[in-house]
């Protein structure tokens, strides 16, 4: 299944673990090329996830996700096996930007006055070296204005749940305080999502669609802090009603 939300002509879209071909532990919509699943069946699924949204899957830019903040502006479609090693992606071109997560979260930005959009992925060590302000900046000096930026934030795996050690917390919260949290039984946390969240209106940012899934929670999607070996989401974004 794909959830889809379209925003003042901006669209997002988020998958969950169902309708691909991969098999256990990776079933069955693992899109992610990098965690010990078939080729061909991760080929398959990413054919099949942006057909379902009505795209070509060779207007689908990937990243090689490293937990980092460098952003790369991409001007054309990408040739198999060229996802530049970033964690954050703009475009002004009628392109789709992709961000894999399994816990992590997903941060996508969209313009459609000024056609741009942006897409980061967000871990722990992303929200901390600032990945969304580095992505942030990128679409302002494509063009893109604050006020006119419509932002998602996806399925990840929420404060409640993400137990770190308190000296890890302290670390993150010395940066970032909104992400300070505490787990459901007590124990220090992270909100990487609330963290996010803040970012975002620091940089005036204030459209945001927010998912309410919990990654670790839901067992209708990919969760590394559960399952350590195990497929990934995708979240996309795109302007206008169909690539082409």
């Amino acid at each position: 299944m794909i959830e889809q939300r379209i925003r003042n002509g901006a669209h997002f879209a988020f998958t969950d673990r169902w309708g691909g071909v991969s098999t256990a532990p990776y079933g069955e919509l693992n899109l992610g090329g990098a965690v010990g699943d078939d080729p061909a069946a991760v080929r398959e699924n990413r054919c099949l996830a942006a057909h379902g949204l009505g795209l070509d899957p060779a207007d689908v830019v990937w990243m090689n996700q490293v937990h980092g903040a460098e952003v790369a502006v991409v001007a054309e479609r990408q040739q198999p096996g060229e996802a530049p090693a970033v964690d954050a992606v703009v475009t002004d071109r009628p392109l789709a930007l992709a961000v894999l997560t399994a816990d992590c979260t997903p941060v996508l930005l969209a313009d459609p006055v000024a056609g741009i959009v942006g897409a980061a992925h967000a871990g722990r060590p992303g929200l901390a070296a600032g990945v969304v302000p580095a992505l942030v900046a990128a679409v302002l000096a494509q063009g893109a204005s604050p006020e006119r930026i419509v932002a998602a934030i996806g399925p990840a795996v929420c404060g409640r749940c993400y137990e770190v050690p308190a000296e890890l917390r302290a670390e993150v919260t010395a940066l970032v305080p909104a992400a300070y949290a505490q787990t459901s039984w007590g124990t220090p946390a992270l909100d990487v999502p609330g963290g996010v969240a803040a970012q975002l209106a620091e940089a005036g940012i204030t459209e945001v669609v927010r998912s309410s899934v919990c990654t670790l929670e839901s067992a209708d999607h990919f969760s590394y802090r559960r399952e350590q070996r195990t497929g990934r989401l995708a979240s996309y974004v795109w302007l206008g009603s169909e690539l082409s």
